[in-house]
């Protein structure tokens, strides 16, 4: 009988919300154990290593340090959900640590955003490429089962028949981050449109790109974008942000926008224009996180809503529980009539996420979301910032981009001031 191929061992850099998430995937991810979880906090990384543990996806235990993780035998590659104000200096860790020989390392993940602005998404490419490791980018919107299936029946059939898609929306939509330092733009980068429009500028070039092609064959030509702060400034709702944080956060002078929209026009490989149009916000009050898509071609269109769940259910006034994000994340309510995304780590993609990574990573083959398309959404996003700030349009490539910080990740944006 053949003796199994020994799995990927997999450390994981940060025991949070997201980590969780991924540990959460791994139920459906072959080939791979979680051995390992390295976070600041030890009561954090305890309870992360239990989660995989009770999960039955790794003997996973804490570490004191990322260079001890790294330098296990066991691990073979490391996921970083750290908080995007770390990622540069956990990269350098990992650089350092696989290019002094103190770590064998076959890849490394990174969680969205690849970094806060270009400079910094650049260096984790040029960290990642200095170590020779292969790099993958969490990037789980364009895994998401809706997406990846839904893009291949259009261009199987619409597009085949009557043309090639020309513009795609997207949207996410939830009443605002979990931890504080998400909501201090100087930590974070800036705002909504930094946190949650990464997903949607890459899920809609994804969508709007042909099957096995490279994302180049999209070439940016012109950027639009809005931001603002529409409810978080309100005094009453500055009021709970500084609660939360205890008094740290202070959204009545140093806000960050909790709306921002953009349209990016493209060209593609026939000069033809396409375009992509993106809104997202912290402000939206509904059951939970909704993340809407469409794309639009001549003669089709496709939507996809994660809020139109095939489970819901129904809690009369009488029950009163405990409140919680057990029906779905980001929840509004326990009462009332609620969608149910029944498996929420499958539905937004970190399942087929992981095995991809894991099975490129296995390969040796470079994961076909990488790094640059990293340093790409970074590229956009900044582009989005400029324009916003200047208030038109801008031409794409933007001079001065490598360097521009938007004035939000500088605590400098205030737009009632």
């Amino acid at each position: 009988m053949t003796q199994k191929a020994q799995a990927l061992g997999i450390g994981i850099i940060g025991g949070g919300f997201i980590a969780r998430f991924h540990i959460k995937s791994w139920v459906g991810v072959r080939d791979a154990d979680i051995l390992g979880i390295f976070d600041p906090d030890t009561k954090r990384a305890r309870e992360a290593c239990a989660l995989a543990r009770s999960l039955g996806v790794g003997e996973a235990k804490p570490y004191a340090s990322i260079t001890e993780m790294a330098a296990d035998p066991r691990i073979g590659a490391l996921w970083i959900c750290a908080p995007n104000f770390t990622r540069g200096e956990v990269m350098e860790e990992i650089s350092q640590a696989v290019v002094s020989g103190k770590a064998e390392l076959i890849g490394v993940c990174c969680e969205k955003p690849l970094g806060r602005n270009v400079r910094e998404a650049r260096k984790m490419l040029e960290l990642a490429e200095k170590a020779r490791l292969l790099d993958g980018y969490l990037e789980n919107q364009v895994f998401s089962p809706a997406v990846v299936r839904g893009k291949e029946i259009i261009w199987a059939r619409g597009a085949a028949l009557s043309g090639p898609p020309y513009l795609a929306r997207a949207a996410e939509e939830h009443s605002g981050p979990h931890m504080p330092w998400f909501w201090e733009g100087t930590l974070q980068g800036g705002g909504v449109l930094n946190d949650m429009m990464c997903h949607s500028v890459e899920e809609a070039r994804f969508m709007l790109t042909p099957p096995g092609a490279p994302r180049s064959v999209l070439t940016p030509v012109s950027i639009t974008a809005y931001t603002n702060c529409l409810k978080w400034q309100e005094p009453k709702y500055a009021a709970i942000l500084a609660k939360t944080s205890g008094g740290k956060t202070d959204y009545l002078r140093r806000p960050s926008e909790d709306f921002a929209r953009s349209l990016v026009e493209y060209k593609n490989q026939a000069g033809k224009t396409l375009v992509v149009e993106t809104t997202t916000s912290w402000c939206y009050v509904g059951a939970g996180l909704r993340l809407s898509m469409e794309l639009l071609g001549p003669e089709y269109a496709l939507q996809i809503n994660t809020l139109d769940a095939s489970l819901r259910v129904f809690f009369s006034r009488e029950v009163r529980g405990k409140a919680g994000e057990d029906l779905v994340e980001k929840q509004n309510a326990e009462i009332g009539l609620m969608p149910v995304v029944a498996d929420e780590a499958g539905e937004y993609g970190y399942v087929a996420e992981n095995r991809h990574m894991v099975q490129s990573f296995l390969k040796g083959v470079r994961p076909e979301e990488n790094f640059a398309d990293g340093v790409a959404v970074a590229e956009l996003l900044m582009a989005a910032y400029r324009s916003a700030e200047l208030g038109r349009t801008l031409p794409f490539p933007i001079k001065g981009l490598e360097s521009y910080i938007p004035p939000v990740a500088q605590g400098k944006w205030n737009p009632k001031a």
